[in-house]
C-alpha cells in the first residue's frame, strides 16, 4: 500500500472541522486506499474503532443501502452520541438523491463526514445547492513520478531513475500498477479493466449513452491529439469523413461526459497581454499515459506531447490554475529591416494566489534552433515571474537570461 502522504496530510488537516471531505478522481486512482491509510490513522491516534463506519456503494453487501432514506437511518442507528463519529462514503454517487443523507449528517455537531466519487456531476446540482461553502474538494490523481520513484526506494530497489521514468510513460501510474513487477501483458489487461469500467458505468451508463462506437472514435481522436488544439467542430469534421454521423452539438455532450469521469482535462487558451481567457480552441490531456497507450499506436513520435502531459498532472498536483498562454507579439527582422505580428504559444501559464509560473515543454533540444525557437515566447514577456524549460535531455541545469532551463526528471522528484 502506497503511502499517498500529500492527500493524507490534507485529510489530517481538515479532521473534525465541520466541513464535508470529498475526493474526486477517475477510477482506481488510490481513493478507497486513501479512506483506508486515514482511518488507520485514526485508530493509531485514539480513536475507537466503534466510532468508525465505512461503506462501499460499489460492494453488493451494501446494495440495500443505496437507498437514502435506508441509509440515513442505517448511519444515525450507528453514531455514538456526545462522541465524534466518522462516516466514510466510498462511490457515493450510486445512492440516489444521496445528498440528502450527506445534508442530514453534516448538521450534526459530532459527525465527520468523508465521500469519493468517480464523477463530476456529483458535485453539481442539488449537492452543490445543498452543500455550497460547506464542502470542501480534494481533486486526487493517480501516482506523481515522486510517489511512483519512492515507493521502489522504500522496497530497496536499485532502479535507474531514467528506466523507472520510461516505465512511468509508458505504463502509467495507477497506484495498483506497482504491484504488477512491469508485466507487460498483466498492465495492460489491469489499464483495459479500467478503461472499460470508466466507459460503460462512468460515462455510458451515467449518462444514458447507446452508441458506444461513436464515444470511442472520440476517446480515441482526444487520445491521438493529446496536446493539439481541437474543437467540437473538428472533431465532429473528422468522425463525420470517417464515415460515423455525429452533430457538434452531440460531440460536446460526449465531451462533457468524458470531463466529468475525470479521464480527461480540458485547458483554455489564455491571453497573457489581454488577461483574459479565449473561448476558441482548447487542449485536452488524459488523466494517465497508461490508458492512451493501450489505445494508440503512435507512442514514440509525440513524446513531447506525453511529457507535455505529465507537466499538466504534475502542475495540478501542485494546485495550480493551468492554461495555455498565447502572446501577441511583434518580431523584428533585422537583416530585411521588416517587422511582423506574430502570435506566440506558451505551453503552460500557471496560477497560484502568490502568482505565475511560465512553463515551455520540449523533448529534445540538442538543436541551437530548438533551444531558440522554445526559448522565444518566454523571453517576449515582460514580467518577472518564474520562467521554465523542461527537457527530456540530461544535461546539467542551465539558465538564459532569467529561464531556468531543468530536466524533467528532476522537476518532477522536485530538485
Amino acid at each position: 500500500m502506497i503511502n499517498r502522504k500529500e492527500y493524507l496530510d490534507n485529510l489530517i488537516m481538515w479532521k473534525d472541522k465541520q466541513i464535508i471531505k470529498i475526493i474526486t478522481g477517475i477510477r482506481r486512482c488510490g481513493k478507497s486506499t486513501l479512506f483506508e491509510i486515514y482511518k488507520n490513522y485514526l485508530i493509531i491516534n485514539g480513536v475507537p474503532k466503534e466510532r468508525i463506519l465505512s461503506i462501499n456503494f460499489e460492494d453488493p453487501d451494501f446494495e440495500k443501502l443505496t437507498d437514502y432514506k435506508t441509509l440515513y437511518e442505517y448511519v444515525k442507528s450507528f453514531l455514538k452520541p456526545d462522541e465524534m463519529n466518522y462516516i466514510f462514503f466510498d462511490e457515493i454517487q450510486n445512492v440516489k438523491d444521496f445528498q440528502k443523507v450527506v445534508d442530514g449528517l453534516f448538521i450534526k455537531k459530532n459527525v465527520d463526514v468523508y465521500i469519493t466519487g468517480s464523477n463530476a456531476q456529483m458535485l453539481s446540482g442539488e449537492l452543490a445547492t445543498l452543500l455550497s461553502g460547506r464542502y470542501i474538494e480534494i481533486e486526487m490523481l493517480p501516482l506523481s513520478f515522486k510517489e511512483y520513484y519512492e515507493f521502489y526506494q522504500e522496497k530497496d530497489i536499485n532502479v535507474d531513475k531514467k528506466n523507472l521514468f520510461d516505465n512511468y510513460l509508458k505504463f502509467g501510474s495507477f497506484p495498483y500498477i506497482t504491484e504488477l513487477n512491469n508485466n507487460q501483458k498483466a498492465i495492460e489487461t489491469y489499464l483495459a479493466g479500467i478503461y472499460n469500467a470508466v466507459l460503460l458505468k462512468d460515462v455510458a451508463a451515467k449518462n444514458k449513452i447507446s452508441d458506444i462506437m461513436i464515444l470511442e472514435s472520440i476517446i480515441k481522436f482526444l487520445f491521438h491529439n493529446v496536446g493539439n488544439f481541437v474543437s467540437t467542430k473538428k472533431i465532429a469534421d473528422t468522425l463525420n469523413s470517417n464515415g460515423r454521423k455525429i452533430s457538434v452539438n452531440t460531440v460536446e455532450s460526449y465531451l462533457s461526459a468524458l470531463l466529468s469521469c475525470y479521464m480527461l482535462y480540458i485547458v483554455n487558451r489564455y491571453d497573457v497581454k489581454g488577461k483574459q481567457y479565449l473561448k476558441t480552441l482548447e487542449k485536452y490531456y488524459i488523466a494517465d499515459t497508461g490508458l492512451r497507450n493501450i489505445l494508440t499506436t503512435s507512442k514514440e513520435t509525440d513524446i513531447g506531447h506525453i511529457i507535455e502531459n505529465i507537466v499538466y498532472l504534475e502542475l495540478r498536483r501542485r494546485n495550480f490554475k493551468v492554461s495555455v498562454g498565447k502572446l501577441e507579439t511583434v518580431l523584428k527582422n533585422v537583416e530585411k529591416g521588416t517587422s511582423e505580428n506574430k502570435s506566440l504559444e506558451i505551453d503552460f501559464v500557471a496560477e497560484k494566489s502568490r502568482g505565475i509560473e511560465y512553463y515551455q515543454i520540449c523533448a529534445d533540444i540538442s538543436k541551437q534552433s530548438t533551444v531558440e525557437r522554445e526559448l522565444l515566447p518566454l523571453q517576449k514577456l515582460k514580467d518577472n515571474f518564474p520562467k521554465y524549460l523542461i527537457t527530456l535531455d540530461k544535461t546539467d541545469e542551465k539558465t538564459y537570461n532569467g529561464i531556468k532551463q531543468i530536466n524533467i526528471i528532476d522537476w518532477l522528484l522536485d530538485k
